[in-house]
């Protein structure tokens, strides 16, 4: 028997609460009348239900700390020099692979192969942006992959270039991406599995027990089972299998398949009950999908990574087969498409309770708000992103121009208008703390009519993920008889400023009534 005693117990009006057998059994004097075998005193700070990451990508977070310390770096001679040390320091590895540099680095987020080339001219070199939607190669990379002034442009991307037609050095988006990093050797599971106890690790220190894995690959369903089969996950997810548009009609016997599997080995902590679309790339690189041109590229409305009509078709057939979908839409072009693709399923399919994920939802036309709440879509959002950081003011606002740009992240107005939210990091495009994200919903100085209240906020990223989850009955509330998946905080988050969220500690976080290792005692 637990007992958390002497603090705020979020939501419950009480100061304690009582665990046994992995679930919450006692609040208040109820609580503090059984006896304890362990005693956690919350010291005036607060307990909440451990927070969800509603769209993430904690795998590929836990692989950035095998490679060069990209994401630490503030310039582009920093990223060049810690490549030149990671590569020194492993002579024996073909590639150097890493990620995410800032794409605000560089102009127009085109990266040069050549300034890699002084680092490591002899082995290829390529580095996933902040938002995996580019990469920058050396030219021992694109040498490999045989791209040269020769190479078209794949349907799927672009690759950009120099006044006369050859390769730059930076590809944006699937295609382009692919032609280097098919080439890539595969990591080996142990490493995979490695990398999801470093996440999992990493989340603790943040008080994250659930994530959507929102980009799932075939080959990186095995290292969830296997870290499952090891005792090594320290976190509950959801697995996004990503639905490409040129197979998904193969690809719906291999996801059920797959879930199925999952069902099985999944040990309580993991599902498949998802699908993963994309239906534009990223703004700041210029292939979000707009409805009207971009001013830095009136002849281009960015980049539709699914004709709208296919993806209504392949969204209809995957939620069919029982399967929740899960759309990043970032331009105003592709929430209308995924809005649509939604409305198509609806009108097709059979009633269920199929809550359908829209990601990011940066730019939405005013005329497609009330629709979310109509056709019961989630809107997700990374509120860490809804600031004036240098992404926005040197690549997304000269890019949309200031009128577009003042309608971005409309998440105050979506609540409003009644739609159920969750709140996100992107990890590793942000860092995966919710408070971050939650102090920025909650301050937002920029566009301050969009911001969130408190109450709304810390919902959107517990009871709110726990929605999107299908798990409102088991986690995401302090209620006698749910899991006892818990954060407990230094500081109760309702007595602070809000500018001052994000400098709240986490003090402990609890899976199911037990207490979960964390980053700090990773070698």
């Amino acid at each position: 028997m637990i007992v958390f005693r002497n603090g705020s117990v979020w939501g419950t009006g009480s100061t304690a609460l009582a665990v046994s057998g992995g679930r919450i059994v006692a609040l208040g004097e109820q609580a503090l009348a059984l006896r304890a075998t362990e005693v956690v005193d919350l010291a005036g700070g607060a307990l909440l239900p451990a927070f969800g990451d509603a769209h993430a990508h904690p795998l590929f977070a836990g692989l950035e700390s095998r490679g060069p310390r990209v994401t630490e770096q503030s310039t582009v001679d920093g990223i060049v020099a810690e490549v030149r040390r990671w590569a020194l320091a492993n002579p024996g590895a073909d590639w150097v692979v890493g990620a995410s540099y800032d794409p605000s680095l560089a102009a127009n987020g085109e990266f040069d192969a050549r300034w890699l080339d002084a680092a490591v001219p002899d082995r290829p070199v390529v580095l996933r942006s902040r938002d995996y939607h580019a990469v920058w190669c050396n030219t021992e990379a694109l040498r490999r992959a045989g791209v040269d002034s020769r190479t078209p442009d794949p349907r799927l991307g672009w690759i950009t270039r120099r006044a006369d037609g050859s390769p730059l050095g930076t590809l944006l988006e699937w295609h382009a991406c692919d032609l280097v990093l098919d080439l890539v050797p595969r990591t080996p599971l142990a490493d995979l599995v490695a990398a999801l106890e470093h996440a999992g690790r990493r989340y603790a220190q943040v008080g994250v027990t659930w994530a959507q894995d929102a980009w799932v690959e075939p080959e990186l369903v095995a290292p969830y089972l296997e870290a499952v089969r090891r005792g090594v996950l320290g976190f509950r997810a959801d697995l996004a299998q990503r639905a490409d548009p040129d197979r998904w009609r193969a690809q719906r016997a291999e996801f059920a398949e797959q879930r199925e599997l999952v069902r099985r080995h999944g040990g309580g902590l993991v599902t498949a009950r998802t699908v993963k679309f994309f239906a534009d790339g990223v703004i700041e690189g210029g292939t979000g999908a707009l409805l009207e041109p971009y001013v830095d590229a009136p002849h281009s409305h960015g980049m539709a990574v699914w004709p709208p009509e296919e993806l209504a078709r392949a969204v209809t057939a995957f939620d069919a087969d029982g399967f929740q979908v899960h759309v990043h839409a970032i331009g105003d072009a592709a929430v209308r498409s995924a809005l649509d693709a939604v409305a198509a399923a609806r009108a097709a399919n059979p009633a269920w309770d199929r809550r359908p994920v829209i990601a990011h939802v940066q730019l939405v036309h005013p005329a497609d708000l009330p629709r979310f709440a109509e056709l019961g879509v989630i809107a997700n959002f990374e509120a860490q992103w809804a600031c004036r950081d240098a992404t926005m003011t040197e690549l997304t606002i000269p890019r949309l121009g200031e009128q577009r740009a003042a309608r971005q992240y409309p998440m105050g107005t979506l609540h409003r208008l009644g739609t159920r939210l969750s709140l996100g990091s992107d990890w590793p495009v942000s860092p995966p703390d919710p408070l971050l994200g939650i102090g920025t919903a909650v301050a937002r100085d920029w566009l301050p009519t969009e911001r969130l209240d408190l109450t709304t906020a810390l919902t959107a990223q517990t009871a709110g993920a726990a929605w999107q989850a299908g798990a409102e009955h088991e986690w995401g509330r302090l209620a006698v008889g749910h899991s006892a998946d818990l954060v407990a905080l230094d500081r109760d988050p309702t007595a602070v400023e809000a500018c001052d969220l994000g400098t709240i500690r986490v003090t402990g976080t609890w899976l199911a009534g037990r207490r979960l290792p964390d980053a700090s005692t990773l070698d």
